[in-house]
């Protein structure tokens, strides 16, 4: 008995023995401290076997505030070329509920047959319950809106109308199936999208009583799966839609239409979400597979077994949130000096380093980026940007404008931009008299040449204390508003310094 069923069982016992006010009040004190709901919440949080690009948190020495805070057992974010930014657990196996849907519309769009093709409803379908795209048995629709029905209310009825409709077509011999042929196909494209921790048992992914079969998936395949999906324009449209009507033809031969209204909560509520799939089964947990455009090339985010339904939807957006809140714009120039561009008209411009001159005892040319407002798009995660100056021998006259250097940006060891260095000011060399006697205090060993001096800075996206100063963004710090200390990644170079209930 629950500790709230003994309170209200003992205080509504006429005439027994109730509690004491100090018992009821301690009873009280334990409900008010205990988490409401069950079960209870589970904590989001960042683990040390993490990875990010392939390279744990732990490995990378990332601190918490660089990485993705979420519930799910397991997750992962890759982009539209393929790079996974984040996991946890990708290549475990876990069941996926209603995400098996996805899988069936790939099956159905890929089969060549007509989207205006019929779709027959047997009993079959129209009784498998759970979530539904309400169908009833010998209804008729077009596969088009089959796949609607499958897709946005995450219709199990459509999902077994669709498989045995097409299946029929895919049997290789008289013993299968429609259903079993359709299921077969399944697994055959998994097989051929490298998805090489899943297994289908139906086309709808419930996953007990008489649909308690083997099958699993895991984060990554489930992510390769939802992106081939995504290539279809049938399919990102349907999945795209909050709500939608489709018609079907009920068995009196009278047309009924059908509102639909999609289990995706991110539709219209955050920005770029357009899909995909929905899961939830008591085995699953509550799951998602989705994806997200704002321009620039989808992300697809998979949650597997977060602890609730608004978990699911939360880790989604953690995930999206911190790639997109990681693609920065770093400005090349970090200097906290400044100095007159002569060759434009005195115009004030960042002073990256002052060059040797190496004609003279103790001359430098200031210098300058080509393009000073220059800045290269970077993922933070990646890793702290460093600099390189190589600096040209100047051992003649220099004018204001020319090339006196290059500058090297890396990213980890991936050089990720380049600036020429261009004087700000004209330098002649020594005259002929001047010259022969710098020539000969050389030769003697004084007058060396004074060294290049690097001014720019890079400042760190990511230290590894555990919060940034003043809670700036990365992107704050990347643009080159931040007070934080530059970087110490100088590089050297030459011259440089309920059981199963709805599997929506």
């Amino acid at each position: 008995m629950t500790l709230l069923s003994s309170i209200e069982n003992g205080s509504a016992h006429q005439g027994g023995a109730r509690l004491s006010r100090r018992a009821l009040g301690f009873a009280l004190a334990l409900l008010l401290a205990l988490p409401l709901g069950a079960p209870a919440r589970a904590f989001a949080d960042v683990r040390g076997t993490d990875e990010i690009l392939g390279a744990s948190v732990e490995a990378r020495g990332l601190p918490a505030v660089a990485c993705p805070n979420v519930t799910a057992t397991f997750a992962l974010v890759m982009d539209d070329k393929g790079t996974v930014l984040f996991s946890r657990g990708a290549l475990e196996r876990s069941h996926i509920a209603s995400i098996t849907k996805i899988m069936t519309a790939i099956v159905a769009l890929d089969s060549g047959v007509p989207l205006d093709s019929t779709v027959t409803v047997s009993q079959e379908a129209a009784s498998v319950g759970e979530s539904s795209a309400s169908l009833w048995a010998g209804d008729t629709l077009t596969l088009e809106a089959a796949l609607a029905g499958l897709m946005i209310p995450s219709g199990n009825d459509a999902a077994i109308a669709i498989a045995e409709t097409l299946g029929e077509g895919m049997k290789t011999d008289d013993s299968q199936t429609a259903n079993e042929a359709f299921v077969a196909a399944m697994n055959a494209k998994a097989a051929e999208l490298g998805m090489t921790e899943t297994l289908f048992s139906n086309p709808h992914g419930l996953d007990i009583g008489a649909y308690d079969n083997e099958m699993y998936s895991c984060a990554r395949d489930v992510a390769l799966m939802s992106a081939y999906a995504m290539g279809n324009e049938t399919f990102r449209s349907i999945v795209s839609k909050e709500s939608a009507q489709i018609t079907v033809t009920r068995a009196d031969g009278k047309p009924q239409v059908i509102d639909l209204q999609s289990t995706d909560r991110l539709l219209g509520t955050y920005e770029g979400a357009c899909g995909i799939k929905t899961g939830y089964t008591e085995a699953a947990g509550n799951s998602f597979a989705g994806a997200c455009d704002r321009g620039d090339g989808l992300l697809y985010a998979i949650v597997l077994g977060s602890p609730s339904e608004d978990a699911r939807f939360q880790d989604t957006e953690t995930l999206f949130d911190w790639v997109y809140d990681n693609r920065v714009s770093y400005a090349l120039a970090h200097s906290p000096e400044t100095v007159d561009f002569a060759a434009d008209g005195g115009t004030e411009v960042p002073l990256i380093a002052r060059v040797s001159q190496s004609a003279w005892p103790d001359r430098t040319v200031a210098a300058t980026f080509a393009d000073p407002s220059a800045a290269v798009e970077v993922f933070a995660p990646e890793g702290n940007v460093s600099q390189e100056i190589v600096a040209e021998e100047l051992t003649g006259s220099v004018a204001a404008g020319d090339v006196v250097g290059v500058a090297n940006f890396y990213q980890g060891n991936e050089l990720v931009a380049t600036q020429d260095l261009i004087a700000c000011e004209d330098s002649p060399a020594p005259g002929f008299l001047e010259g022969i006697g710098i020539w000969w205090n050389r030769l003697w060993g004084n007058d060396a040449p004074a060294p290049t001096e690097v001014v720019n800075e890079t400042p760190l996206i990511y230290s590894k204390s555990s919060s940034r100063e003043d809670h700036q963004s990365v992107a704050a710090i990347a643009a080159g508003v931040s007070d934080d200390a530059p970087a110490d990644g100088a590089r050297s170079g030459a011259g440089a310094g309920a059981a199963g209930a709805a599997n929506e």
